[in-house]
């Protein structure tokens, strides 16, 4: 039975704040006029966590809980957690358009002003988000020009990212 795995990672981890990632696992099984996917669990160590790409970093021991409760080799002894959870089929494909946007853990910092980080915090965080989509910005622009498409509008060379 295919049943795929997602590990919802924080935000930013591999690029930039506001970035999200799942990695997704699955089992190779022939093509079926049927679905193979019976049941999808999901870990999810995103909501309630705050990691960056320079202070907080992702490490090795964030991930313990995940492979205790993703036992590899060992799928009839798993179960449900606070933070791992199982969707049968049926539930997955009634969702709004099939959406595996899944939520079920109360996401705290929405709800409470006192647990934000403080103001410097979110200022850099927004600071790194600007910093990368005008780096990403810039790219796409050269690359247009690249393929002799002409930028029309302000020039980016003086909102060249650096540092």
């Amino acid at each position: 039975m295919q049943r795929p795995h997602p590990l919802r990672l924080p935000t930013g981890i591999f690029y930039a704040q506001g970035v999200k990632a799942n990695v997704l696992f699955f089992d190779r099984k022939p093509g079926s006029d049927t679905p193979w996917t019976k049941e999808l669990w999901i870990y999810d160590l995103r909501t309630n966590k705050h990691f960056t790409l320079k202070t907080r970093t992702l490490t090795r021991a964030d991930l313990d809980d995940f492979f205790e409760c993703y036992k590899h080799g060992q799928r009839g002894k798993r179960e449900e957690r606070e933070r791992f959870h199982r969707f049968s089929y049926d539930e997955l494909v009634a969702r709004d358009k099939a959406s595996l946007d899944i939520f079920w853990l109360r996401d705290e910092s929405l709800e409470e002003a006192d647990n934000l980080p403080a103001p410097g915090v979110i200022a850099a965080e927004i600071v790194e988000d600007l910093q990368a989509a005008l780096a990403e910005f810039t790219e796409l622009a050269d690359s247009l020009q690249g393929i002799g498409v002409e930028i029309e509008g302000p020039t980016l060379g003086d909102a060249r990212v650096t540092g």
